[in-house]
């Protein structure tokens, strides 16, 4: 086995459905403090379901003051991951990490435990080939990205803030690859935006619509435009914003009662072309011209966020192609990670990790021939900019 792999056993290992961490960024650390790194621990969330964050940080080595800088690269990423589903369904048990027909099989083996072995391998790598260098490295690994995520890494964030940290680069491990290690890295994100609608009438007999005030049908023709709606064009980055309407939620049970509300709950999937706020606006303008009765709450779940090719675009895609040959895709797609709470206090935030055509699924897995390959990649990009950095 290689060290990645092994790595990645002991992490899937670990029982740490979210919000626990079961002590994997215990085990992290000990590797990193071998190796010089500090660490931080922030804890936080409900009395019964305490979130770990670590922050762990290995500083940089100004060689020669007039001829080099320091930056600092930080691999970010979860130890918590989702539920198993019905155990009966996986063919091996979901925390005992087992290869077969060539594949890693275990819940966390995509999302994302191989991704934080390999950051860890590739940094041990880089440290014993370069215990001298101008680029100083950091992890920041939270156990709440898989849940609400308000006490994972938004709170390691805020308290980087506070202690005057800055970050120049993030590598995030979400698996964002296709069909193989490093076809498509993402270079943002779209931002959600949720809302819950109830419209009110009155309700009353199905048999005297008059006495009533039916708010499905009020609702209907308001309904029907905002999903006819183009609410902006996207751009070179990101595809147009996206408007879906995920639960609709009226009446009593009984077929002969006009219901009093009706609920609908809604989501924004927006592009940098439209803010939160022209989005709220322009939705309620619609509510308010069909002279509707409402109550509406928002959540901002993030804001979209762009890294355009630069410093660490560049680095990571010579990377893949000198270590796999191939040239990754730029992408923008998929739901949201805890990039967006990163990227509001570093310039430069990827993400890239393994296939994630198993995650979240019964009988999650990684190919073993994708594991060495990505940690070699993660090697090659703190590489690259080590060698930026010393000319």
């Amino acid at each position: 086995m290689t060290p990645t792999l092994t790595l990645a056993k002991q992490l899937i290992a670990c029982r740490s459905e979210t919000p626990q961490d079961a002590q994997c960024q215990q085990l992290i650390a000990q590797r990193l403090s071998a190796i010089g790194f500090q660490h931080h621990t922030l804890s936080s969330g409900p009395a019964d379901g305490v979130v770990t964050n670590l922050w762990s940080k290995r500083p940089a080595t100004l060689i020669d003051s007039a001829r080099t800088a320091t930056k600092i690269i930080v691999f970010a990423g979860h130890t918590d991951v989702v539920p198993t589903g019905p155990l009966g369904q996986w063919d091996s048990a979901p925390f005992t990490p087992t290869e077969r027909d060539g594949k890693l099989f275990g819940r966390g083996a995509a999302d994302m435990k191989t991704s934080l072995a390999a950051f860890v391998v590739a940094t041990e790598r880089f440290v014993a080939a370069h215990p001298a260098t101008p680029l100083s490295i950091g992890f920041l690994l939270t156990s709440d990205e898989e849940g609400p995520a308000l006490d994972g890494t938004v709170k390691v964030c805020e308290w980087l803030t506070q202690q005057g940290e800055r970050l120049d680069y993030c590598i995030v491990g979400e698996p964002t690859s296709v069909t193989r290690t490093g076809d498509m890295i993402k270079n943002g994100r779209r931002g959600t935006l949720s809302g819950k609608l109830t419209v009110k009438g009155v309700q009353g007999h199905i048999a005297y619509p008059h006495l009533a005030k039916n708010p499905i049908h009020m609702l209907t023709p308001a309904l029907a435009e905002l999903v006819g709606m183009r609410w902006d064009e996207g751009n070179a980055f990101f595809p147009p914003t996206s408007w879906q309407v995920s639960n609709i939620h009226g009446g009593t049970g009984a077929s002969n009662v006009i219901p009093g509300s009706v609920v609908v709950d809604f989501n924004f999937r927006f592009s940098t072309e439209s803010s939160p706020e022209s989005l709220q606006q322009r939705l309620q303008a619609v509510l308010d011209r069909f002279e509707l009765a409402y109550d509406l709450t928002w959540t901002l779940g993030g804001r979209p966020f762009l890294t355009t090719p630069g410093t660490l675009v560049k680095a990571v895609v010579a990377a893949i192609e000198t270590e796999v040959g191939i040239t990754p895709e730029l992408s923008t797609s998929g739901g949201t990670s805890d990039g967006r709470f990163i990227a509001n206090i570093c310039p430069e935030v990827i993400e890239l990790g393994p296939p994630n055509a198993s995650i979240h699924k019964v009988n999650e897995h990684i190919a073993l021939t994708d594991i060495e390959p990505l940690t070699r990649i993660y090697q090659r990009v703190l590489q690259n900019l080590h060698e930026q950095l010393t000319p």
